[in-house]
């Protein structure tokens, strides 16, 4: 039976898809057939035949090696660079939470280990015009446990605090915070890491500097943000 996590971010351009993409390229290395999965996907380009790339799938296929079908990876591909409610208002076919569903469990049932990857922050809607759909609808419905990407900059105590109290009113389980963009010996990173762990009772899991090709992490920890 596959095992599953859901990566969220404390908004949008944290990284969560180039933290993504170490990770599923961690458990590849480690043996465990991990495929990627993410319920919509704005901000795409076209290819001349009106095909549009998957632009993140692409990238987390590219990074990690693995070699999931693109077309396995994402139901809903938007060209527009809007959050998924706004994308599929001008270019038609919103999200429908069985055809997320259905996807969903083909990749589980192929794969061992699945990291699906949010659209933007944990707020950000995902339908609204034709069914209210949001991302922790998307994560409920699934039964998924969470982890936190965000920025180790100036700012992030708030982001992840909020992020984090969100989840946990939501009962969604979280199970720690990965920090992008780190820089060591950072006098305000070193102290954001250990505030928003004091703040959140949750542990950083790892730190990614800019340029890391490779998450440092004990696999044993890695696989224990699974379930």
């Amino acid at each position: 039976m596959s095992k599953h996590l859901f990566i969220t971010g404390t908004g949008t351009d944290v990284g969560k898809t180039y933290v993504t993409g170490l990770i599923v390229k961690k458990l590849a290395q480690l043996g465990l057939q991990p495929a990627y999965y993410k319920a919509a996907m704005s901000g795409n380009d076209r290819r001349p035949d009106h095909f549009l790339i998957p632009g993140d799938a692409l990238w987390i296929k590219t990074v990690s090696g693995i070699s999931q079908p693109l077309e396995e990876m994402c139901p809903y591909v938007y060209e527009n660079a809007y959050s998924p409610h706004l994308a599929s208002r001008f270019e038609g076919n919103p999200v429908e939470m069985e055809v997320v569903k259905q996807g969903f469990k083909e990749v589980s049932r192929k794969y061992g280990y699945v990291t699906m990857e949010g659209s933007g922050g944990i707020l950000c809607p995902i339908c609204f015009d034709e069914e209210k759909i949001q991302l922790e609808d998307i994560i409920q419905e699934l039964s998924l446990p969470c982890l936190i990407v965000a920025d180790a900059g100036l700012g992030t105590i708030n982001h992840v605090g909020l992020t984090a109290f969100y989840l946990k009113e939501k009962k969604i389980p979280v199970k720690g915070i990965i920090f992008n963009h780190f820089h060591p010996g950072d006098v305000i990173e070193e102290d954001n890491l250990r505030m928003c762990e004091w703040m959140t009772g949750l542990k950083v899991a790892a730190c990614v500097k800019d340029g890391d090709t490779e998450l440092d992490i004990d696999p044993k920890v890695l696989l224990s943000l699974y379930e």
